[in-house]
């Protein structure tokens, strides 16, 4: 079957992934309107659905709220609007009429459709893409809007796309809400009637809460049972809105902003919105959030095929203490331990001494660096290293050289104050001259000083997000801003091929699909914790993958929690993702870096499998026993379990842990001991989990296939 079908006898569209079905159709009023969404259909099984939906709206209730490919303000409709239009004459709504559609396959193993439509009075038009690829089963979605006449409109609200399930006797929500320092918290609870609104008004994907929603029916496990999921590919303010109707459905609809903005479209203009990418499966939790690393890996990352190195950063080490002798010795010693890429974290610019000056100027401290950057970067690459440093392009000090020369730059109402957090202010990239500004020095400097890598920062939220002297500006900023910093991330890779970029944000405040299509990896959290991580990791996998988790071994006491845990365990943690080093490595014992080169050399001899390979959340990290992590290698020929217990509470049951997904008669060999083991007795009787005593106990086992016998 095509990826895209469209059956000539009842006008229905199929969308064909490779385990599941999308159903649409064009119906009698000229609105697209949903049919399936679900296990795979032939064209025959689609077509039946369109019968059922032919019922006229009901007299009382008008259209139903939930059903629609892109609900609209206008008419008997009532529900959650996708698209909200002010006119130039100051009405609203919206009315479809078709104009055709488009197929395109031009790219091997996809397809595209495009629906085209306008409204039947004003000139606006609008096209639904529906992406769909033979390698996932993620759909990807969005919306184009023209503004075919000569004055200007206002879109009040533009979603990329709405979502609809089918009805379901009740609805579960999974989503993760948290803050600075502890994000990603994992919440399931009953969905109730209603609208149920997921959002950040901030400027940035947010602390508190990530564009994505899971839905399942109350009783899906991490093994068992359909569940629907829906992420936004938008680094700025966002909505979500899940909409529970009286008849027995659910639908999701989600796009740029939040209440109270709007997207200027003046004449000519186009708006495309980004892409609400849409998935169902029918393997619990576990398998939905597989499908997203798998997708994320082929479809977003832009080198996701590369083995990430081990990292050092200097800031726990040193914090705004950054001077060429003192990160020199710091290089010394991670290399040592084996890190393969060494960060200068904030503080060697300008009059950074502290948090209170110096951002915005963005010249090596000649003080500190009085050759610049270039023998450090040197000393670094004579180690066999790659070379990496902090930025925060965003952000200003008042207290800098650039905030005096263009106080204008940043984002501010006039007449009112200029709030600080951070000591800081947001530049406002929504102008250009802003952007280009940041990318030539940024060019600049991955160039004079040769930068391998960019830490790219975002301290703080959005505050007066005003911008005077530009018609519309105090709207337009929020959707240009975020487009801009990914124009100026775009010029910089296709200009630095060999660079690459951690996206952070005060920790996880800005981790999409759409900054991460412009980067290398993720800083989660400032959270270095390992025990607070466990927690925090979990939430984060539920969409993301281990590939572009960053992950920390830093010293204890911990600096934000104050918590000691072993080495190892901090270790094992951190493994679990993108393996990064931040303690201050001058102050560890002998024995303390024989240990860390040792759990380094381990952790390169298994990244493929964390970094690549499907991740198991065996347990919960809230459950009293021990938490378990599998990573298992496509071609299921070598596995890594991880497993973590905190302070064991006396008479507590130390179950066995069972693997998932290994071939039925295999056997596997433990690399450490030579022990070998039974996958049918893994899966089904599990493994009894080899932890030392005490607390903080973690291990790490690395299994691989032994040939069949005979």
């Amino acid at each position: 079957m095509p990826l895209i079908h469209r059956s000539p006898d009842t006008g229905v569209w199929l969308l064909t992934t490779p385990h599941t079905s999308y159903a649409l159709r064009i119906d009698d009023s000229g609105a697209p309107c949903h049919l399936a969404w679900g296990p795979r259909l032939t064209a025959a099984e689609a077509d039946t659905l369109a019968v059922a939906a032919d019922d006229p709206p009901s007299s009382f209730e008008g259209r139903p709220p939930v059903g629609e490919e892109l609900p609209v303000d206008g008419g008997t409709r009532y529900g959650t609007p996708s698209l909200q239009v002010r006119h130039p004459d100051g009405s609203r709504g919206f009315e479809w009429q078709p104009l055709g559609h488009r197929v395109h396959t031009d790219t091997p193993g996809s397809a595209e459709l495009v629906l085209e439509f306008r409204d039947r009075l004003y000139p606006l038009h609008v096209a639904l893409h529906y992406r769909v690829r033979d390698d996932t089963d993620v759909i990807e979605r969005w919306t184009v809007l023209r503004n075919s006449g000569r004055a200007r409109l206002e879109l009040l609200r533009a979603d990329s796309a709405a979502w609809t399930l089918p009805p379901l006797p009740g609805y579960r929500l999974s989503h993760v809400t948290g803050q600075w320092s502890a994000e990603s918290q994992l919440r399931r609870e009953h969905l109730p009637f209603g609208e149920t609104v997921l959002t950040s008004r901030r400027g940035i994907t947010s602390h508190h809460a990530n564009p994505w929603v899971m839905l399942d029916d109350g009783a899906a496990t991490e093994d068992h049972g359909p569940v629907w999921s829906t992420v936004l590919a938008w680094s700025g303010s966002w909505r979500l809105t899940v909409q529970r109707t009286p008849d027995g459905r659910t639908g999701v609809t989600g796009g740029v902003g939040h209440d109270g903005t709007y997207v200027p479209l003046t004449a000519g203009e186009e708006f495309t919105s980004p892409v609400l990418a849409g998935l169902y499966s029918d393997g619990g939790f576990g398998a939905a959030s597989r499908a997203w690393h798998a997708y994320i890996r082929t479809h977003v990352l832009p080198h996701a095929d590369e083995p990430a190195p081990v990292l050092y950063n200097s800031w726990e080490a040193t914090g705004f203490d950054v001077d060429e002798a003192g990160q020199k010795a710091l290089a010394e010693r991670a290399a040592r331990i084996g890190a393969e890429l060494y960060v200068v974290d904030d503080g060697w610019f300008g009059a950074r001494r502290n948090d209170r000056a110096g951002l915005g100027d963005w010249s090596p401290a000649p003080d500190r660096f009085p050759a610049g950057l270039r023998p450090l970067s040197q000393a670094v690459h004579g180690l066999g290293m790659r070379f990496g440093i902090w930025v925060e392009p965003e952000m200003v000090n008042p207290d800098s050289d650039l905030y005096r020369a263009h106080p204008d730059w940043v984002l501010h109402v006039p007449g009112r104050d200029r709030t600080e957090l951070r000591n800081q202010l947001v530049l406002n990239f929504a102008r250009e001259d802003v952007a280009d500004w940041a990318h030539d020095w940024l060019t600049r400097l991955v160039a004079d000083h040769g930068v391998d890598f960019l830490k790219w920062d975002m301290n703080r939220a959005f505050g007066e997000a005003g911008w005077p002297g530009q018609h519309d500006g105090h709207d337009r900023l929020w959707t240009r801003y975020v487009t801009n910093v990914y124009g100026v991330l775009d010029r910089l890779r296709a200009e630095h091929p060999h660079l690459r970029i951690e996206t952070c944000s005060g920790g996880g405040g800005r981790v999409d699909p759409g900054i991460l299509a412009r980067t290398d990896q993720a800083w989660v959290s400032d959270n270095t914790d390992a025990v607070d991580r466990l927690v925090i990791q979990h939430g984060f996998s539920q969409i993301y993958p281990a590939r572009v988790m960053s992950a920390w071994v830093t010293d204890v006491p911990n600096q934000l929690t104050g918590h000691s845990v072993p080495l190892r365990f901090r270790f094992h943690v951190a493994m679990a993702g993108l393996l990064g080093l931040g303690g201050d490595l001058t102050r560890w014992t002998e024995e303390e870096l024989t240990e860390a080169a040792e759990l380094v050399a381990d952790y390169k001899r298994v990244r493929h499998l964390v970094q690549q390979g499907r991740q198991y959340r065996l347990t919960d990290p809230l459950d009293e026993g021990a938490t378990a992590l599998q990573y298992l290698a496509e071609d299921a020929g070598e596995l890594l379990l991880f497993a973590y217990r905190r302070s064991p509470r006396h008479g507590t049951p130390q179950l066995p842990v069972r693997l998932r997904d290994l071939p039925k008669g295999a056997r596997y060999r433990d690399e450490r001991t030579g022990t070998v083991h039974h996958a049918t007795v893994l899966t089904r009787y599990g493994l009894r989990l080899d932890l030392p005593s005490g607390d903080w106990a973690s291990s790490a086992l690395h299994l691989v296939r032994v040939p069949d016998e005979g």
